[in-house]
């Protein structure tokens, strides 16, 4: 009711957005007003180009601008290990270690019952799909260390137990760099049953 209708609807946009309260809405709406118009235009055509030209590989189910996506259009890859992960950021994270040379499934979510998701609201199905089509020897479990990655986690590896699959789950524990004195007792737990031969 304070500001001219466009700048009332720019941050109700800015608030549909996740973490942004009334107060930065109102902030980034008046920072997008001192903007050059060629900027505020180009902001825009790649938000509507991130929309329309964006769609899920019809293989791992990652974002992808082609179909399929290129981690899975790469024959150079170990096409036995697939690394299951909760969301596409998460395939990045892991892509940045360069240290998986596999494939990924992307589930777009996590079992939570509290906020009513089960697996049937997640790409399970589809995962299940490759498994049976492809010649995969190790299912690599990235799921989040809390509780909804770990129920997702452990469902997945009970479906998967019978297809003869080697079912693994990423370690969890201390962060490089951090000081013991200062994990909780869970971390401390997870790191020590992560515990290797060195």
């Amino acid at each position: 009711m304070y500001y001219p209708e466009p700048i009332s609807k720019l941050i109700d946009g800015f608030m549909k957005l996740p973490g942004i309260g009334p107060k930065t809405a109102a902030r980034l709406a008046f920072f997008v007003l001192g903007m050059k118009e060629d900027d505020v235009l180009e902001l825009a055509k790649a938000l509507v180009n991130a929309k329309r030209n964006l769609v899920y590989c019809s293989n791992c189910q990652n974002i992808t601008d082609v179909d399929p996506c290129r981690i899975c259009s790469d024959t150079s890859r170990d096409k036995s290990m697939i690394c299951v992960v909760q969301e596409p950021k998460d395939l990045i994270a892991m892509e940045k270690t360069r240290e998986f040379n596999g494939y990924y499934h992307v589930l777009h979510g996590a079992i939570s019952p509290m906020e009513g998701v089960g697996p049937e609201d997640i790409k399970i199905t589809e995962m299940l799909r490759r498994l049976e089509d492809e010649e995969v020897k190790e299912l690599i479990l990235a799921t989040n260390p809390n509780i909804e990655g770990e129920a997702t986690a452990m469902y997945i590896s009970r479906l998967v137990k019978p297809f003869g699959i080697r079912v693994t789950r990423i370690a969890h524990g201390l962060p490089v760099g951090g000081d013991l004195e200062y994990a909780d007792e869970v971390t401390i737990s997870k790191a020590l049953e992560g515990r290797r031969e060195i």
